[in-house]
């Protein structure tokens, strides 16, 4: 059965997407996981995955085009499915106004309309449904690869007011704890889904609407049909206008307090009065497990406690050192269900393990020069450079002499960046993440060295906007400064190679002849051999080699 695909939501802010590109045709084979297009939304430009496999039979949204989030934006099914009924449904306003020639005709349209099944025309359906005045909001992507969401907590209970910009509830996803704000004026009148549960993309998240409508078929309907994002947006803010003025009239004086209050909470996650900011479900974790909130560090919004920050934390991470007594000869265990992130880790490294043919390149640098050279560069005043800084800048600028290294696999073509994004790896408490430090060869030592902090700050805090981890045409992952002598890392696609940074150790080497005490650094590449070959490969690593032996150059 043929599958419609709409325009996705992939930003908090997003209310309409350009495409940027498409990188299937129609007639063409379409896999899980493929990138359909690259689209450009209201902060970057981002690719979209199928969903589904099959073949594309129709494009709706053509390059250039933008349209509202949830428009037709492709149909995949079988090669030769009719689809002309989906074409019919998805343009039946437009469709409507040209064959309005008769009342005779309209009034057929409308029988037939509904003696049609609801599968069929399920949008059409389930709006024509949804009262006047009532918005179903569902679970946004609030990233690329989200495919769902946990909700961390509710800012709002149902019954409360709610006005366009109000914070309703906060969302885990695959990459950060995010504030998911509503784009309505109403009261709450049904929530979908509770604190700590799961679920998938456009599941029904709340309704909204005036108050004391009665929603109960609404939220039947959608829970029995498993119907996705059937409110039509675009007549949403003619009918919501009035109410705009009433929320107005009535609100403003009891929503003040609450967002005052919002602004009052610090880092420390407490108030001058010893009040302690915290989600009701990260209070409710912390009396199960019996953890002090005032012990606790914040990563939501002003220092906020979230759910993560409680299921995250320990005595020893907290200097108490104190561990689980388990008696001798007996087993125990705990279960940790899988994060969102975590989640996202497992798929996204498997699929790039088990689909690029990695191989490996290792060498090993002579580091005196980068020694010498970076403790005179940090005597400049308000700088202290680190070598993973040094390191960045040599790897970017190698990279503009190799675009093959530079490059990106997809299935129908490779691509040759001539602009460098450095993804830096950062390890977090849930995993790992991957901010980018964008065109990496243009910047000097001291801004990416203040980059690169805020990025990594960001990263440990939860703070890192989508954008933010988006784009990167190379990887770096650094363990030097755990003691790591050597390792391999996966690649992270669709970059078409990583590379992992050992320490520097001290140790014999041979120098003229003599041995003599000199200091070292291993590094290894993955690299993908469908777009890197191994000379390829090689070639850049002794590019690299000159300017990590020789640092002054990247200087001039």
């Amino acid at each position: 059965m043929a599958e419609v695909i709409k325009m996705p939501r992939l930003s908090d802010t997003m209310e309409e997407g350009t495409v940027a590109s498409w990188l299937k045709k129609e007639g063409d084979k379409v896999e899980e996981g493929d990138i359909l297009a690259e689209i450009e939304t209201d902060k970057a430009t981002m690719e979209f995955e199928s969903f589904y496999e099959g073949t594309l039979l129709h494009i709706g949204i053509q390059e250039g085009e933008t349209a509202n989030v949830d428009a037709l934006l492709a149909i995949i099914g079988e090669e030769g499915e009719d689809i002309s009924g989906l074409l019919d449904g998805s343009s039946a306003d437009s469709d409507s106004k040209e064959a309005d020639s008769s009342e005779e005709t309209e009034e057929a349209s409308a029988e037939a309309k509904e003696e049609t099944s609801e599968d069929e025309t399920s949008d059409d359906a389930s709006s024509s449904e949804v009262p006047d005045g009532v918005e179903v909001v569902t679970m946004p992507r609030l990233s690329d690869t989200m495919e769902e969401g946990t909700v961390a907590s509710w800012l709002k209970k149902e019954g409360d007011k709610v006005e366009e910009g109000d914070i309703l509830a906060e969302i885990e996803t695959d990459k950060a704890t995010m504030e998911f704000e509503s784009f309505y004026n109403g009261t709450l009148l049904h929530i979908g889904i509770q604190e700590g549960e799961t679920a998938k993309v456009d599941s029904l998240l709340a309704i909204i609407g005036e108050e004391g409508t009665d929603v109960s078929g609404v939220i039947s309907r959608l829970k029995s049909s498993g119907t996705k994002k059937e409110t039509p947006k675009k007549e949403a803010p003619k009918k919501e206008a009035p109410k705009k003025q009433e929320a107005k009239k009535e609100e403003p004086k009891k929503e003040a307090p609450k967002k005052e209050e919002s602004k009052l909470a610090s880092k420390n996650t407490s108030s001058s009065d010893g009040r302690i900011f915290a989600s009701p479900l990260a209070k409710k974790l912390a009396e199960e497990k019996g953890i002090d909130l005032a012990k606790v560090s914040g990563s939501g919004e002003n220092g906020r406690v979230v759910r993560k920050d409680i299921e995250n934390y320990t005595p020893a991470a907290s200097g108490a050192g104190v561990q689980q007594f388990v008696a001798t000869g007996e087993e125990s265990y705990e279960d940790i269900n899988n994060s969102q992130m975590r989640k996202a880790i497992a798929k996204s490294l498997g699929k790039s393990k088990f689909t690029a043919p990695h191989y490996y390149l290792n060498v090993e640098f002579d580091m005196e020069n980068m020694i010498a050279f970076r403790g005179q560069f940090n005597q400049l005043p308000d700088t202290k450079v680190s070598y993973n800084d040094m390191i960045i800048k040599a790897v970017s600028i190698a990279l503009k002499q190799h675009p093959q290294v530079n490059s990106q696999w997809f299935d129908d073509k490779m691509r040759l960046n001539n602009h460098v994004h450095i993804g830096v790896a950062v390890a977090v408490p849930d995993g790992l993440v991957v901010p980018v430090v964008e065109f990496a060869n243009e910047k000097s030592l001291q801004q990416i060295n203040a980059e690169v902090k805020e990025l990594a700050g960001k990263a440990r805090n939860k703070k890192l906007k989508p954008e933010e981890m988006q784009g990167s045409t190379f990887t770096i992952s650094n363990l030097g400064m755990f003691g790591i002598t050597n390792f391999t890392s996966i690649i992270n696609q669709p970059n078409s190679a990583i590379l992992s940074v050992g320490a520097i150790i001290e140790k014999p080497v041979v120098k003229d002849g003599k041995i003599v005490v000199g200091n070292t650094m291993t590094l290894s590449m993955a690299c993908d051999h469908r777009t890197i070959d191994g000379a390829t490969g090689a070639q850049f690593l002794q590019t690299l080699k000159t300017y990590i032996e020789n640092p002054i150059l990247m200087l001039t």
